[in-house]
């Protein structure tokens, strides 16, 4: 098989694991994931949309190396990323009969793998789990570096644990079944990279983008890997998010915050908002001079030229509230203090993080970017 990525993850608190990037790797799932195997079964967490196209095809090879095979079915979308959604990770897992030396795999999005993973790593104090990623968003963000969580009606993955994966398995044939859409969100992610850290790596996206969203082999390759690389670069010097990690979250306070006001549904996908925060912290820190207008224009326009939202107004039931947003994002787990943290740009390629940021001057913004105040908001 040609054309493999394979990258590790290291860091002083966690076992090294790798991340197995490459086209057709499902057809040997067993031959990747089997080493991994210290008892005789295979449970799977998987999803109502991803489960009927692939969850079969994968398990059948561990029937046939003499495994047994239990798949455990969750309702596809954010809505199962909640307390009935952990107990019932939770409650089948018993039902298996699940030791400590039983390993999970978790096949989806990136639903699937922050609701299975921490299910594990609160089932019997841990257990291990291999993410099977399928969107573009999970393989290059949300499978890799350990963040695990459900969601709160208060915010998004407040309540989680850090868990790292023994194993990442990012096949890129798996994304030809995907929507538009979802391959639009999956690049929201890979931009930011781009964008908060490798200004190379954005002028190859400027040039590429369409190739990209259009799967073709070679480019999506090297946009997944590199993105994959980035994150195991940083994750391997700050696992637990106490300093360089938080770059990871450029566009996301700004972002968590509009899924929050909408309610984490389909009405806004979380790539969608990420494009969104990451085009507002650009244009906050043009605002204030922490880089050019020209810089903030051309990182904007690149997230718009993917066919990405930019403004607020680009969801369907703006305008939003400034003060409703400001207290989600208050809830922010970034939020210390009573005051807010964002992730800020010198440029492309250059982002900072931001403490105690005044709420006054973010709520100032959001109202010149399109948001309105309490005393006109409609009722």
């Amino acid at each position: 098989m040609s054309n493999i990525r394979r990258i590790p993850v290291s860091g002083e608190g966690f076992k090294a694991y790798e991340v197995i990037v490459g086209q057709g790797l499902l057809n040997e799932a067993e031959k990747w994931v089997g080493p991994f195997l210290t008892n005789s079964r295979v449970v799977m967490v998987t999803d109502s949309n991803v489960g009927p196209l692939h969850a079969d095809l994968i398990l059948a090879q561990f029937e046939v190396a003499g495994r047994r095979t239990h798949k455990i079915v969750v309702p596809a979308g954010e809505e199962s990323k909640s307390y009935d959604g952990l107990k019932f990770v939770l409650d089948a897992l018993l039902d298996c009969g699940l030791d400590r030396k039983d390993v999970v795999i978790a096949l989806g999005g990136g639903v699937i793998g922050d609701l299975t993973g921490f299910a594990c790593a609160v089932y019997m104090r841990g257990i291990d789990f291999i993410q099977i990623p399928t969107t573009v968003l999970a393989q290059v963000d949300s499978s890799v570096g350990g963040k695990t969580a459900i969601d709160h009606e208060k915010g998004k993955n407040l309540i989680g644990a850090f868990w790292q994966p023994r194993l990442v398995l990012c096949d890129l044939d798996i994304l030809k079944t995907l929507p538009a859409r979802e391959i639009r969100c999956g690049y929201a992610e890979i931009i930011k990279y781009g964008l908060l850290g490798d200004k190379t790596f954005f002028e190859w996206l400027e040039a590429n983008d369409d190739k990209v969203l259009a799967l073709e082999p070679a480019a999506i390759l090297y946009a997944v890997a590199r993105s994959v690389e980035m994150k195991a670069e940083i994750v391997a010097a700050d696992e637990r998010e106490g300093g360089q990690r938080a770059l990871l979250n450029l566009g996301h306070t700004f972002g968590h915050a509009l899924e929050a006001e909408v309610g984490f549904g389909d009405m806004l996908l979380h790539g969608e908002a990420v494009a969104i925060g990451m085009a507002q912290a650009f244009r906050y820190s043009a605002l204030n001079g922490e880089c050019t207008e020209e810089e903030s224009d051309r990182a904007v326009a690149a997230i718009a030229h993917a066919g990405l939202p930019t403004r607020m107004s680009d969801i369907r039931n703006a305008p939003f509230d400034a003060d409703r947003l400001i207290t989600h994002m208050g809830h922010d787990k970034k939020a210390e203090g009573g005051t807010l943290t964002f992730v800020l740009v010198n440029g492309i390629g250059r982002a900072f993080v931001a403490k105690k940021v005044s709420a006054e001057l973010i709520a100032e913004f959001l109202i010149l970017d399109g948001a309105v105040s309490s005393t006109t908001a409609p009722a």
